[in-house]
Protein backbone atom coordinates (compact mmCIF):
# COMPACT_ATOMS: atom_id res chain seq x y z
CA UNK A 1 0.00 0.00 0.00
CA UNK A 2 1.23 3.48 -1.06
CA UNK A 3 0.27 7.03 -0.86
CA UNK A 4 -0.25 8.60 -4.03
CA UNK A 5 -2.05 11.21 -5.50
CA UNK A 6 -2.20 10.52 -9.49
CA UNK A 7 -5.99 9.29 -8.85
CA UNK A 8 -8.86 11.70 -9.51
CA UNK A 9 -9.64 13.97 -6.82
CA UNK A 10 -13.29 14.00 -5.95
CA UNK A 11 -13.12 16.98 -3.87
CA UNK A 12 -10.21 18.58 -5.53
CA UNK A 13 -8.50 18.74 -2.27
CA UNK A 14 -4.65 19.19 -2.67
CA UNK A 15 -3.58 15.53 -0.85
CA UNK A 16 -4.51 12.34 -1.74
CA UNK A 17 -3.73 8.87 -0.45
CA UNK A 18 -4.16 5.74 -2.60
CA UNK A 19 -4.23 2.18 -1.05
CA UNK A 20 -4.53 -1.46 -2.85
CA UNK A 21 -6.76 -4.21 -1.10
CA UNK A 22 -8.04 -7.40 -2.00
CA UNK A 23 -11.52 -6.20 0.03
CA UNK A 24 -12.52 -2.92 0.97
CA UNK A 25 -15.05 -3.16 4.00
CA UNK A 26 -17.20 -0.54 4.21
CA UNK A 27 -18.35 0.35 7.68
CA UNK A 28 -16.21 -0.87 11.27
CA UNK A 29 -19.43 -1.21 13.61
CA UNK A 30 -20.19 -5.19 14.29
CA UNK A 31 -21.11 -6.51 10.73
CA UNK A 32 -18.21 -4.55 9.18
CA UNK A 33 -15.65 -5.70 11.87
CA UNK A 34 -16.49 -9.46 11.71
CA UNK A 35 -16.16 -9.02 7.98
CA UNK A 36 -12.99 -7.44 7.40
CA UNK A 37 -11.62 -10.42 10.48
CA UNK A 38 -13.50 -13.01 8.35
CA UNK A 39 -12.10 -12.02 4.88
CA UNK A 40 -8.71 -11.46 6.37
CA UNK A 41 -8.89 -15.29 8.11
CA UNK A 42 -9.54 -16.40 4.62
CA UNK A 43 -5.77 -14.74 3.04
CA UNK A 44 -7.20 -11.49 1.83
CA UNK A 45 -5.33 -8.54 2.45
CA UNK A 46 -8.61 -6.07 3.96
CA UNK A 47 -8.67 -2.12 4.73
CA UNK A 48 -11.75 -1.46 6.65
CA UNK A 49 -12.57 2.14 6.57
CA UNK A 50 -15.09 3.62 9.18
CA UNK A 51 -17.25 6.89 9.09
CA UNK A 52 -16.43 6.95 12.85
CA UNK A 53 -13.83 5.89 14.75
CA UNK A 54 -13.97 1.71 14.57
CA UNK A 55 -14.77 0.78 17.71
CA UNK A 56 -17.07 3.19 19.39
CA UNK A 57 -19.21 4.04 16.36
CA UNK A 58 -22.08 2.83 15.53
CA UNK A 59 -25.09 1.72 17.31
CA UNK A 60 -23.42 -1.61 19.02
CA UNK A 61 -20.84 0.73 20.52
CA UNK A 62 -23.81 1.69 22.64
CA UNK A 63 -25.85 -0.62 23.59
CA UNK A 64 -26.00 -4.14 25.43
CA UNK A 65 -26.63 -6.19 22.53
CA UNK A 66 -27.86 -9.73 22.94
CA UNK A 67 -27.45 -12.64 20.38
CA UNK A 68 -29.91 -15.14 19.70
CA UNK A 69 -27.67 -17.47 21.04
CA UNK A 70 -29.53 -20.85 21.32
CA UNK A 71 -28.56 -24.49 21.59
CA UNK A 72 -28.51 -27.27 19.59
CA UNK A 73 -31.18 -28.84 20.71
CA UNK A 74 -33.56 -26.04 20.99
CA UNK A 75 -33.37 -24.72 17.41
CA UNK A 76 -36.52 -26.29 15.88
CA UNK A 77 -38.76 -24.94 18.49
CA UNK A 78 -36.79 -21.15 18.27
CA UNK A 79 -37.18 -21.32 14.78
CA UNK A 80 -40.47 -22.27 14.59
CA UNK A 81 -41.64 -19.60 17.28
CA UNK A 82 -39.56 -16.77 15.00
CA UNK A 83 -41.35 -18.45 11.40
CA UNK A 84 -44.63 -18.12 13.48
CA UNK A 85 -43.99 -14.21 14.21
CA UNK A 86 -42.53 -13.43 10.64
CA UNK A 87 -45.93 -14.02 8.69
CA UNK A 88 -44.61 -15.78 5.61
CA UNK A 89 -41.40 -13.37 4.72
CA UNK A 90 -38.89 -15.36 6.63
CA UNK A 91 -36.79 -18.62 5.79
CA UNK A 92 -36.03 -21.21 8.10
CA UNK A 93 -32.44 -22.07 6.37
CA UNK A 94 -31.37 -18.79 6.89
CA UNK A 95 -32.49 -18.92 10.60
CA UNK A 96 -30.24 -21.49 11.27
CA UNK A 97 -27.58 -20.70 9.29
CA UNK A 98 -27.40 -17.84 11.65
CA UNK A 99 -27.72 -19.80 14.77
CA UNK A 100 -25.18 -22.21 14.22
CA UNK A 101 -22.94 -19.32 13.11
CA UNK A 102 -23.41 -17.71 16.24
CA UNK A 103 -22.67 -20.44 18.54
CA UNK A 104 -19.86 -21.49 16.90
CA UNK A 105 -18.19 -17.46 16.85
CA UNK A 106 -19.30 -16.06 19.85
CA UNK A 107 -16.86 -18.07 22.18
CA UNK A 108 -13.71 -17.49 19.62
CA UNK A 109 -13.71 -13.89 21.09
CA UNK A 110 -12.29 -14.99 24.60
CA UNK A 111 -9.17 -13.04 24.88
CA UNK A 112 -10.57 -10.01 23.31
CA UNK A 113 -14.00 -9.82 25.56
CA UNK A 114 -14.15 -11.04 29.32
CA UNK A 115 -17.59 -13.54 29.13
CA UNK A 116 -19.00 -13.14 32.59
CA UNK A 117 -19.78 -16.67 34.76
CA UNK A 118 -22.94 -17.44 36.62
CA UNK A 119 -23.40 -18.16 40.24
CA UNK A 120 -22.69 -22.25 38.74
CA UNK A 121 -19.40 -21.09 36.47
CA UNK A 122 -21.25 -21.36 33.37
CA UNK A 123 -19.70 -19.31 30.50
CA UNK A 124 -22.56 -16.30 29.60
CA UNK A 125 -22.12 -15.47 26.05
CA UNK A 126 -25.59 -14.54 25.01
CA UNK A 127 -25.67 -10.73 26.48
CA UNK A 128 -22.50 -7.99 25.93
CA UNK A 129 -21.74 -5.03 26.76
CA UNK A 130 -21.29 -2.60 23.67
CA UNK A 131 -18.58 -0.43 24.46
CA UNK A 132 -16.39 -3.24 25.59
CA UNK A 133 -17.64 -5.61 22.71
CA UNK A 134 -16.53 -3.17 19.85
CA UNK A 135 -13.26 -2.66 21.86
CA UNK A 136 -12.27 -6.40 21.43
CA UNK A 137 -13.75 -6.65 17.79
CA UNK A 138 -11.05 -3.85 16.39
CA UNK A 139 -8.09 -5.55 18.42
CA UNK A 140 -9.45 -8.55 16.84
CA UNK A 141 -9.31 -7.01 13.37
CA UNK A 142 -6.12 -5.56 14.37
CA UNK A 143 -4.16 -8.29 15.34
CA UNK A 144 -5.68 -10.25 12.09
CA UNK A 145 -3.57 -7.80 9.84
CA UNK A 146 -6.49 -5.58 8.74
CA UNK A 147 -5.62 -1.79 7.96
CA UNK A 148 -7.71 0.49 9.61
CA UNK A 149 -8.90 3.94 8.34
CA UNK A 150 -10.43 5.58 10.94
CA UNK A 151 -12.87 8.87 10.18
CA UNK A 152 -12.86 7.77 6.32
CA UNK A 153 -16.43 7.88 5.25
CA UNK A 154 -17.20 6.78 1.81
CA UNK A 155 -18.55 8.39 -0.89
CA UNK A 156 -19.11 6.54 -4.10
CA UNK A 157 -17.83 3.06 -5.44
CA UNK A 158 -15.62 2.48 -8.44
CA UNK A 159 -15.63 0.89 -11.59
CA UNK A 160 -13.11 -0.28 -14.06
CA UNK A 161 -12.34 0.36 -17.70
CA UNK A 162 -14.52 -2.69 -18.51
CA UNK A 163 -17.60 -1.42 -15.84
CA UNK A 164 -16.43 -3.91 -13.38
CA UNK A 165 -16.36 -3.29 -9.72
CA UNK A 166 -12.83 -1.95 -8.62
CA UNK A 167 -13.26 -0.19 -4.59
CA UNK A 168 -14.48 3.07 -3.60
CA UNK A 169 -12.97 6.20 -2.52
CA UNK A 170 -13.71 8.89 0.26
CA UNK A 171 -12.92 11.73 2.38
CA UNK A 172 -10.58 11.35 5.15
CA UNK A 173 -12.36 13.76 7.56
CA UNK A 174 -8.92 14.70 10.43
CA UNK A 175 -6.29 14.80 7.42
CA UNK A 176 -8.57 16.58 4.90
CA UNK A 177 -7.34 14.43 1.98
CA UNK A 178 -9.45 11.78 -0.41
CA UNK A 179 -8.80 8.43 -0.39
CA UNK A 180 -9.27 5.89 -2.96
CA UNK A 181 -8.80 2.39 -2.68
CA UNK A 182 -8.51 -0.45 -5.02
CA UNK A 183 -10.33 -3.84 -4.39
CA UNK A 184 -11.67 -6.09 -6.49
CA UNK A 185 -14.37 -6.93 -3.64
CA UNK A 186 -16.09 -4.61 -1.46
CA UNK A 187 -18.37 -5.29 1.58
CA UNK A 188 -21.31 -2.37 2.13
CA UNK A 189 -21.19 -2.52 6.02
CA UNK A 190 -22.17 0.69 6.60
CA UNK A 191 -25.65 0.34 8.81
CA UNK A 192 -29.54 1.34 8.67
CA UNK A 193 -30.68 4.67 7.93
CA UNK A 194 -32.30 6.37 11.11
CA UNK A 195 -32.95 9.47 9.30
CA UNK A 196 -30.82 11.55 11.78
CA UNK A 197 -33.72 11.23 14.57
CA UNK A 198 -31.14 10.94 17.50
CA UNK A 199 -31.16 7.36 17.93
CA UNK A 200 -27.94 6.33 20.17
CA UNK A 201 -25.03 5.60 18.24
CA UNK A 202 -26.95 6.22 14.65
CA UNK A 203 -25.73 9.56 13.77
CA UNK A 204 -23.00 7.90 11.07
CA UNK A 205 -26.13 5.59 10.10
CA UNK A 206 -27.80 8.40 6.97
CA UNK A 207 -27.96 5.53 4.26
CA UNK A 208 -24.90 6.16 2.70
CA UNK A 209 -23.87 2.56 1.71
CA UNK A 210 -27.74 2.23 0.55
CA UNK A 211 -27.10 5.08 -2.25
CA UNK A 212 -23.74 3.81 -2.98
CA UNK A 213 -24.69 0.37 -3.58
CA UNK A 214 -27.74 1.15 -5.70
CA UNK A 215 -26.06 3.74 -8.35
CA UNK A 216 -23.65 0.32 -9.03
CA UNK A 217 -26.76 -1.41 -9.91
CA UNK A 218 -27.90 -2.90 -6.78
CA UNK A 219 -31.44 -3.41 -5.33
CA UNK A 220 -33.26 -3.37 -2.20
CA UNK A 221 -35.87 -5.65 -0.16
CA UNK A 222 -37.85 -5.09 2.49
CA UNK A 223 -37.68 -1.62 2.45
CA UNK A 224 -41.64 -0.92 3.37
CA UNK A 225 -40.79 -2.23 6.82
CA UNK A 226 -38.93 0.64 8.30
CA UNK A 227 -41.56 2.22 10.58
CA UNK A 228 -39.90 0.67 13.77
CA UNK A 229 -39.75 3.67 16.75
CA UNK A 230 -37.96 3.14 20.05
CA UNK A 231 -39.08 4.95 23.30
CA UNK A 232 -36.59 6.73 25.25
CA UNK A 233 -36.67 9.71 28.01
CA UNK A 234 -37.50 12.94 26.44
CA UNK A 235 -34.77 15.16 25.02
CA UNK A 236 -32.73 11.93 25.48
CA UNK A 237 -30.93 9.92 22.76
CA UNK A 238 -31.14 7.19 25.40
CA UNK A 239 -32.95 4.44 23.21
CA UNK A 240 -32.68 1.10 25.85
CA UNK A 241 -36.01 -0.25 25.55
CA UNK A 242 -36.40 -3.38 27.59
CA UNK A 243 -37.11 -1.81 31.24
CA UNK A 244 -40.04 0.07 29.84
CA UNK A 245 -41.67 -2.97 29.30
CA UNK A 246 -42.08 -3.02 33.66
CA UNK A 247 -43.34 1.16 33.18
CA UNK A 248 -46.55 2.58 34.33
CA UNK A 249 -47.70 5.54 31.80
CA UNK A 250 -49.82 8.84 33.02
CA UNK A 251 -50.92 11.78 31.14
CA UNK A 252 -50.21 15.30 31.69
CA UNK A 253 -52.81 15.06 34.52
CA UNK A 254 -51.07 12.12 36.43
CA UNK A 255 -54.06 9.84 34.75
CA UNK A 256 -53.21 6.27 34.23
CA UNK A 257 -53.29 5.34 30.66
CA UNK A 258 -54.08 2.08 29.34
CA UNK A 259 -50.07 1.46 27.63
CA UNK A 260 -49.22 -2.39 28.50
CA UNK A 261 -46.14 -4.43 26.96
CA UNK A 262 -47.28 -6.28 24.10
CA UNK A 263 -47.17 -6.38 20.16
CA UNK A 264 -49.58 -2.64 20.03
CA UNK A 265 -47.07 -0.97 23.20
CA UNK A 266 -45.78 1.55 20.39
CA UNK A 267 -49.00 2.11 18.64
CA UNK A 268 -50.50 2.89 21.51
CA UNK A 269 -47.99 5.12 23.25
CA UNK A 270 -47.86 6.79 19.57
CA UNK A 271 -51.58 7.89 19.77
CA UNK A 272 -51.06 8.88 23.60
CA UNK A 273 -48.55 11.25 22.08
CA UNK A 274 -50.27 12.66 19.47
CA UNK A 275 -52.87 13.63 22.12
CA UNK A 276 -50.64 15.42 24.53
CA UNK A 277 -47.67 14.31 26.78
CA UNK A 278 -46.87 11.11 28.32
CA UNK A 279 -45.20 10.13 31.37
CA UNK A 280 -43.72 7.39 32.45
CA UNK A 281 -42.71 5.56 36.26
CA UNK A 282 -40.15 2.05 36.42
CA UNK A 283 -41.47 1.55 39.77
CA UNK A 284 -41.80 -2.32 38.78
CA UNK A 285 -38.47 -2.91 37.30
CA UNK A 286 -37.78 -6.25 39.12
CA UNK A 287 -34.72 -5.60 42.01
CA UNK A 288 -32.60 -8.45 40.37
CA UNK A 289 -32.57 -6.52 37.01
CA UNK A 290 -32.30 -2.87 38.40
CA UNK A 291 -28.94 -4.78 40.30
CA UNK A 292 -27.52 -6.22 36.55
CA UNK A 293 -28.68 -3.16 34.59
CA UNK A 294 -25.25 -1.35 34.86
CA UNK A 295 -23.50 -4.24 33.96
CA UNK A 296 -25.92 -5.16 30.68
CA UNK A 297 -26.57 -1.56 29.58
CA UNK A 298 -24.27 0.64 31.16
CA UNK A 299 -25.69 4.42 29.77
CA UNK A 300 -29.08 3.54 30.48
CA UNK A 301 -28.94 5.66 33.79
CA UNK A 302 -26.82 8.49 32.21
CA UNK A 303 -30.05 11.03 31.49
CA UNK A 304 -31.66 10.08 34.98
CA UNK A 305 -28.57 11.05 36.58
CA UNK A 306 -28.02 14.39 34.76
CA UNK A 307 -31.06 15.43 35.52
CA UNK A 308 -31.74 14.56 39.14
CA UNK A 309 -34.80 11.42 38.77
CA UNK A 310 -34.79 8.54 39.92
CA UNK A 311 -37.11 6.68 37.01
CA UNK A 312 -37.90 3.99 39.91
CA UNK A 313 -40.05 6.67 41.72
CA UNK A 314 -40.16 10.16 39.79
CA UNK A 315 -42.32 10.20 36.63
CA UNK A 316 -40.07 11.59 33.67
CA UNK A 317 -41.63 12.54 30.48
CA UNK A 318 -40.77 9.75 27.14
CA UNK A 319 -41.13 10.39 23.58
CA UNK A 320 -40.46 7.45 20.55
CA UNK A 321 -37.96 7.99 17.92
CA UNK A 322 -37.65 6.61 14.52
CA UNK A 323 -35.27 4.08 13.89
CA UNK A 324 -36.07 3.66 10.14
CA UNK A 325 -34.13 0.80 9.18
CA UNK A 326 -31.62 0.18 11.74
CA UNK A 327 -33.93 -2.06 13.81
CA UNK A 328 -36.85 -2.16 10.97
CA UNK A 329 -36.10 -4.42 8.19
CA UNK A 330 -35.27 -3.29 4.71
CA UNK A 331 -31.98 -3.17 2.95
CA UNK A 332 -29.80 -4.14 0.05
CA UNK A 333 -31.31 -7.27 -1.31
CA UNK A 334 -28.51 -10.40 -0.94
CA UNK A 335 -28.93 -12.95 -3.80
CA UNK A 336 -26.54 -15.85 -2.25
CA UNK A 337 -25.63 -17.61 0.93
CA UNK A 338 -22.59 -15.26 0.81
CA UNK A 339 -24.41 -12.11 1.01
CA UNK A 340 -23.53 -10.88 -2.54
CA UNK A 341 -25.89 -8.43 -3.87
CA UNK A 342 -27.00 -8.40 -7.69
CA UNK A 343 -23.70 -6.40 -8.63
CA UNK A 344 -20.28 -9.46 -8.66
CA UNK A 345 -17.83 -8.35 -6.18
CA UNK A 346 -20.31 -6.43 -4.39
CA UNK A 347 -21.76 -7.69 -0.63
CA UNK A 348 -24.06 -6.78 1.92
CA UNK A 349 -23.64 -7.31 5.56
CA UNK A 350 -25.34 -6.07 9.07
CA UNK A 351 -28.13 -3.75 9.20
CA UNK A 352 -26.91 -2.76 5.48
CA UNK A 353 -28.29 -5.71 3.86
CA UNK A 354 -32.24 -6.43 4.44
CA UNK A 355 -32.80 -8.90 7.33
CA UNK A 356 -36.08 -10.77 5.66
CA UNK A 357 -34.71 -13.68 5.52
CA UNK A 358 -34.33 -14.21 9.22
CA UNK A 359 -36.83 -11.74 10.34
CA UNK A 360 -39.86 -11.60 8.11
CA UNK A 361 -42.08 -8.67 8.17
CA UNK A 362 -41.41 -7.89 12.12
CA UNK A 363 -38.12 -6.44 13.90
CA UNK A 364 -35.29 -8.73 14.69
CA UNK A 365 -34.82 -6.38 18.23
CA UNK A 366 -31.57 -6.49 19.36
CA UNK A 367 -30.59 -10.41 19.88
CA UNK A 368 -31.52 -11.85 16.51
CA UNK A 369 -29.89 -8.39 14.32
CA UNK A 370 -26.85 -9.17 16.59
CA UNK A 371 -26.85 -12.17 15.04
CA UNK A 372 -27.35 -11.49 11.83
CA UNK A 373 -24.80 -8.83 12.01
CA UNK A 374 -22.24 -11.34 13.23
CA UNK A 375 -23.17 -14.17 11.02
CA UNK A 376 -23.52 -12.07 7.36
CA UNK A 377 -20.30 -10.05 8.34
CA UNK A 378 -18.87 -13.57 8.10
CA UNK A 379 -20.53 -14.71 5.14
CA UNK A 380 -19.98 -11.66 3.19
CA UNK A 381 -16.32 -11.56 4.45
CA UNK A 382 -15.11 -14.90 3.27
CA UNK A 383 -17.37 -14.42 0.09
CA UNK A 384 -15.13 -11.14 -0.46
CA UNK A 385 -12.17 -13.08 -0.31
CA UNK A 386 -12.63 -15.86 -2.67
CA UNK A 387 -14.19 -13.36 -5.04
CA UNK A 388 -10.90 -11.39 -4.59
CA UNK A 389 -9.14 -14.16 -5.58
CA UNK A 390 -10.15 -14.83 -8.58
CA UNK A 391 -10.48 -11.40 -10.09
CA UNK A 392 -7.27 -9.98 -8.40
CA UNK A 393 -6.15 -8.24 -11.40
CA UNK A 394 -9.12 -6.18 -11.79
CA UNK A 395 -8.53 -3.40 -10.14
CA UNK A 396 -4.77 -3.20 -9.75
CA UNK A 397 -4.20 -0.85 -12.53
CA UNK A 398 -5.68 1.98 -15.10
CA UNK A 399 -8.02 4.70 -14.37
CA UNK A 400 -11.38 4.26 -12.19
CA UNK A 401 -14.61 6.16 -12.37
CA UNK A 402 -16.39 7.17 -9.80
CA UNK A 403 -20.09 5.62 -9.58
CA UNK A 404 -21.17 8.35 -7.69
CA UNK A 405 -24.17 11.10 -8.47
CA UNK A 406 -26.37 13.42 -6.57
CA UNK A 407 -24.46 15.17 -3.68
CA UNK A 408 -20.82 14.36 -4.90
CA UNK A 409 -18.20 17.12 -5.08
CA UNK A 410 -16.92 17.13 -8.37
CA UNK A 411 -15.24 20.73 -7.99
CA UNK A 412 -14.48 22.96 -5.77
CA UNK A 413 -15.89 26.36 -4.84
CA UNK A 414 -19.81 25.87 -5.72
CA UNK A 415 -22.41 27.26 -3.27
CA UNK A 416 -23.76 23.76 -1.78
CA UNK A 417 -27.44 23.58 -1.29
CA UNK A 418 -29.32 24.32 1.66
CA UNK A 419 -28.60 20.91 3.61
CA UNK A 420 -30.25 21.73 7.01
CA UNK A 421 -33.24 22.90 5.52
CA UNK A 422 -33.45 19.75 3.13
CA UNK A 423 -32.73 17.34 6.23
CA UNK A 424 -35.50 18.99 8.05
CA UNK A 425 -37.71 18.29 4.98
CA UNK A 426 -37.09 14.92 4.92
CA UNK A 427 -37.39 14.40 8.76
CA UNK A 428 -40.80 16.32 8.69
CA UNK A 429 -41.86 12.99 6.35
CA UNK A 430 -40.08 10.36 7.85
CA UNK A 431 -40.16 11.16 11.89
CA UNK A 432 -44.10 11.73 12.65
CA UNK A 433 -45.85 9.07 14.12
CA UNK A 434 -48.53 10.14 12.23
CA UNK A 435 -46.92 9.89 8.96
CA UNK A 436 -44.62 6.78 9.30
CA UNK A 437 -46.33 4.23 11.86
CA UNK A 438 -49.83 5.45 11.04
CA UNK A 439 -49.65 4.58 7.01
CA UNK A 440 -52.61 5.28 4.67
CA UNK A 441 -51.85 5.68 0.71
CA UNK A 442 -53.11 8.99 0.83
CA UNK A 443 -50.60 10.49 3.17
CA UNK A 444 -47.73 7.99 1.13
CA UNK A 445 -48.36 9.92 -1.58
CA UNK A 446 -48.16 13.59 -0.42
CA UNK A 447 -45.03 12.48 1.73
CA UNK A 448 -43.13 10.77 -1.61
CA UNK A 449 -44.24 14.49 -3.62
CA UNK A 450 -42.52 16.04 -1.33
CA UNK A 451 -39.54 14.04 -0.97
CA UNK A 452 -39.50 14.04 -4.63
CA UNK A 453 -39.18 18.01 -4.10
CA UNK A 454 -35.74 16.85 -1.81
CA UNK A 455 -34.72 14.97 -4.74
CA UNK A 456 -35.18 17.65 -7.34
CA UNK A 457 -33.58 20.16 -5.26
CA UNK A 458 -30.52 17.72 -4.40
CA UNK A 459 -30.53 16.86 -8.45
CA UNK A 460 -30.76 20.28 -10.04
CA UNK A 461 -27.84 21.74 -7.44
CA UNK A 462 -23.92 22.19 -8.30
CA UNK A 463 -22.43 19.80 -8.75
CA UNK A 464 -19.59 20.87 -6.38
CA UNK A 465 -19.52 22.87 -3.11
CA UNK A 466 -16.87 24.17 -0.58
CA UNK A 467 -16.65 22.96 3.13
CA UNK A 468 -17.18 19.25 4.28
CA UNK A 469 -17.87 17.09 1.46
CA UNK A 470 -19.74 14.18 2.99
CA UNK A 471 -23.05 16.54 4.13
CA UNK A 472 -24.51 17.37 0.60
CA UNK A 473 -23.73 13.27 -0.13
CA UNK A 474 -25.87 11.84 3.46
CA UNK A 475 -28.47 14.09 2.25
CA UNK A 476 -29.04 12.57 -0.93
CA UNK A 477 -28.65 9.39 1.19
CA UNK A 478 -31.06 10.12 3.24
CA UNK A 479 -33.68 11.22 0.71
CA UNK A 480 -33.20 8.37 -1.64
CA UNK A 481 -33.65 5.98 1.58
CA UNK A 482 -36.53 7.69 2.50
CA UNK A 483 -38.03 7.53 -1.21
CA UNK A 484 -37.39 3.76 -1.48
CA UNK A 485 -38.80 3.49 1.99
CA UNK A 486 -42.48 4.78 0.90
CA UNK A 487 -42.69 3.67 -2.33
CA UNK A 488 -42.28 0.34 -1.10
CA UNK A 489 -45.03 1.09 1.46
CA UNK A 490 -47.43 2.52 -1.11
CA UNK A 491 -47.16 -0.60 -3.33
CA UNK A 492 -47.93 -3.17 -0.50
CA UNK A 493 -51.59 -2.67 -0.30
CA UNK A 494 -52.08 -4.23 2.84
CA UNK A 495 -50.96 -4.34 6.71
CA UNK A 496 -48.16 -6.89 7.35
CA UNK A 497 -45.66 -6.55 10.55
CA UNK A 498 -44.33 -3.47 10.79
CA UNK A 499 -46.11 -2.41 7.90
CA UNK A 500 -49.60 -1.17 8.50
CA UNK A 501 -51.93 0.82 6.61
CA UNK A 502 -55.32 2.05 8.07
CA UNK A 503 -56.59 2.17 4.27
CA UNK A 504 -55.92 -1.58 4.19
CA UNK A 505 -55.64 -3.33 7.67
CA UNK A 506 -55.80 -6.57 6.99
CA UNK A 507 -52.55 -8.97 5.64
CA UNK A 508 -53.75 -10.09 2.01
CA UNK A 509 -52.23 -13.49 0.32
CA UNK A 510 -51.62 -11.43 -2.65
CA UNK A 511 -48.90 -9.61 -0.65
CA UNK A 512 -47.52 -13.26 0.34
CA UNK A 513 -44.34 -11.66 -1.47
CA UNK A 514 -41.02 -9.78 -1.11
CA UNK A 515 -40.92 -6.38 -2.77
CA UNK A 516 -37.69 -5.31 -4.31
CA UNK A 517 -36.62 -1.73 -4.93
CA UNK A 518 -34.21 0.49 -6.83
CA UNK A 519 -33.78 3.09 -8.91
CA UNK A 520 -32.13 7.03 -8.39
CA UNK A 521 -34.27 9.90 -10.70
CA UNK A 522 -37.30 7.12 -11.30
CA UNK A 523 -37.72 5.05 -7.85
CA UNK A 524 -39.30 1.46 -8.83
CA UNK A 525 -40.58 -1.36 -7.05
CA UNK A 526 -41.15 -4.85 -8.14
CA UNK A 527 -42.95 -7.95 -7.13
CA UNK A 528 -40.94 -11.15 -6.04
CA UNK A 529 -43.09 -14.30 -5.62
CA UNK A 530 -41.37 -15.90 -2.18
CA UNK A 531 -39.23 -19.40 -3.78
CA UNK A 532 -40.18 -22.63 -2.22
CA UNK A 533 -38.26 -22.84 1.25
CA UNK A 534 -38.11 -26.01 3.13
CA UNK A 535 -36.09 -27.35 5.55
CA UNK A 536 -34.40 -30.51 7.01
CA UNK A 537 -33.09 -31.78 10.08
CA UNK A 538 -29.93 -29.42 11.19
CA UNK A 539 -27.72 -32.21 11.23
CA UNK A 540 -28.17 -32.12 7.62
CA UNK A 541 -28.38 -28.36 6.69
CA UNK A 542 -24.79 -26.91 5.28
CA UNK A 543 -24.14 -23.85 6.98
CA UNK A 544 -21.57 -22.76 4.50
CA UNK A 545 -23.29 -23.22 1.54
Amino acid sequence: MCAASSFYSATGASQSLELQADVLVLGGGLSGTWAAVAAARAGARVILADKGWCGASGVTATAGPGHWWVAPEERRAAIDKRLAGALGLADPQWMARILDCTWRTLPTLAGYYDFPRDERGVTQYRGLRGPEYMRGMRRLAEDNGVSILDQSPALELLRNADGRLAGARGWQRQARRDWQVRAPAVVVATGGCGFLSRLLGSQTNTGDGHLMAVEAGAELSGMEFSSYYCIAPLDSTMTRSMVYTFGSYFDDAGRPLGIVPGPDFTNALARALLQGPVYCRLERVPEALRARLPYVQPNLMLPFARRGIDPYRDRFPVTLHAEGTIRGVGGLRVVDAHCQTGVPGLFAAGDAASREPVTGAVSGGGAVNAAWALSSGQWAGQGAARHARGNASLARRGLLLGLGGIGMPRRQGDKAPDNRTLVRRIQEEMHPYDKNLFRSGGQLDRSLAELENVWDRLRHAPEGHGGDPLRVRETAALAAVARWCYGAALERQESRGLHQRSDAPAQRVEFDLHLRSGGLDRPWVRRDGLPASTWTDFENRSHNA
